[in-house]
């Protein structure tokens, strides 16, 4: 038995991740709890779905992360509910006692109580998404080779529905794959027609981001031949056709979900501490309202600050800084320092849209294009967590700029048994 303080963290994403390593080798027992045993690199995500990047490069084994910890464990498990007045996580592999617990387990796709687009369209919010979603892409392909004349529009049809990041940038992505692969690799087929919408209900894609880099994406997407159209719903989807809120139609049996997230609840944790996007309100030092030792850190945690009133983005930064904090709180408890309270300092924001095109906006300026492209990829490196995982991405993107290519376009199925 330990007499360490015990800490459970729940979730081994970016906050979750860097609160554990950050507390490595101190005087806690930490203990890290995943369905998964591995972290995932979710801004890259869309590169695994159009087969840019294999899922091992940007998943990282959790027990490689800490073989040399002394103080943390891990396990994988379903979190199933958490006993709070006994102080108990209860999982699918049995309970774990705590002293402080750390709710950092990300949020998950938002259908918008919407049923039939939860049915049929296609998330990408982890790995086996992104590989689901790649098969999904390559088989469409294949099938378009055999298709009758009635059947094509369906499958030619690709629609992205969310203008945020992640959906500019699998938009740009599906459009350098019809521009530079589909001719090489189909050249049986004219894939001319093959069309890529990026839907998106607001009046502007990348919405927190500047008017300008709002302008130049747009251009960029219209320029690599995305049909874009903001102000735009999607009601129903049923497999077939988008229905949009206008009325209007399009024939696709590829519709692709970015719309939005929305956060995982724990049961146990009172409801009266959720607030809008299934969020724990928590206070300037993560606390969740009326828990004392009770934490949420990421997208799953709702703080208000002076600088923001209204809650913080719901971005890696932002999680990342949160664990700092907390994990630097956790020191000073054992220290009997004073605890700190946590703002965020904004460092910007980015996205590519393809080959030479990105957008980045920094506290004080914005820029545009290859400058900006080299700049995303030099910080997107910079997070990846391994020295092998660096390499292996560096190699890929290099092969691709000069080749206008990847050689990663495998269908992995799963086996049936007969």
């Amino acid at each position: 038995m330990t007499t360490k303080k015990r800490i459970i963290i729940i979730g081994a994403g970016f906050a979750g991740l860097r609160l554990a390593q950050d507390l490595e080798n101190t005087d806690y027992d930490v203990l890290l709890i995943d369905r998964n045993n591995y972290h995932q690199f979710q801004p890259l995500m869309y590169q695994v779905a159009t087969a840019r990047l294999e899922p091992a490069s940007i998943s990282f084994p959790l027990r490689k992360v800490f073989q040399h910890s002394k103080n943390v464990r891990i396990r994988i498990a379903e979190v199933q509910k958490v006993e709070t007045e006994q102080q108990i996580v209860q999982t699918s592999i049995g309970a774990f006692e705590y002293d402080h617990l750390v709710i950092a387990f990300g949020c998950t796709t938002n259908y918008f109580g919407n049923p039939s687009i939860e049915k049929f369209a296609f998330p990408m919010k982890s790995v086996p998404e992104a590989i689901q979603l790649r098969n999904q892409i390559l088989q469409t392909f294949e099938d378009t080779l055999i298709a009758s004349a009635d059947d094509l529009p369906a499958l030619l049809n690709f629609v992205v529905v969310g203008g945020g990041p992640t959906g500019v940038e699998l938009a740009g992505a599906l459009a350098e794959m019809k521009k530079n692969i589909l001719p090489k690799d189909y050249p049986d087929k004219d894939f001319s027609k093959l069309t890529i919408y990026l839907l998106e209900g607001s009046p502007a894609i990348l919405g927190p981001m500047s008017p300008d880099s709002q302008k130049m994406s747009r251009i960029y997407l219209e320029q690599l031949g995305v049909i874009v159209k903001t102000d735009t719903i999607v009601s129903q989807y049923d497999g077939t056709n988008v229905q949009l809120q206008s009325g209007a139609i399009i024939p696709s049996k590829n519709v692709i979900w970015a719309a939005g997230i929305i956060g995982n609840t724990l049961n146990g944790i009172p409801e009266s501490t959720i607030t809008r996007g299934n969020r724990y309100v928590v206070n300037r030092k993560s606390n969740i309202i009326g828990l004392n030792n009770i934490y949420a850190l990421g997208d799953v945690a709702y703080m208000e600050t002076p600088k923001y009133p209204k809650g913080h983005p719901q971005v890696a930064s932002v999680a990342i800084e949160q664990a700092k904090i907390l994990a630097n709180n956790f020191k000073n408890l054992l220290k009997g320092r004073a605890l700190i309270d946590y703002e965020y300092h904004d460092k910007g924001s980015m996205a590519t849209i393809g080959k030479r095109k990105a957008v980045v906006d920094l506290p004080k300026f914005s820029f545009q294009g290859r400058l900006a492209w080299l700049t995303w990829m030099f910080i997107h490196l910079m997070l990846i967590l391994s020295v092998k995982n660096k390499l292996s991405i560096f190699v890929n993107w290099m092969f691709s700029y000069f080749n206008n290519d990847s050689t990663l376009r495998v269908l992995l199925k799963p086996a049936v048994k007969k």
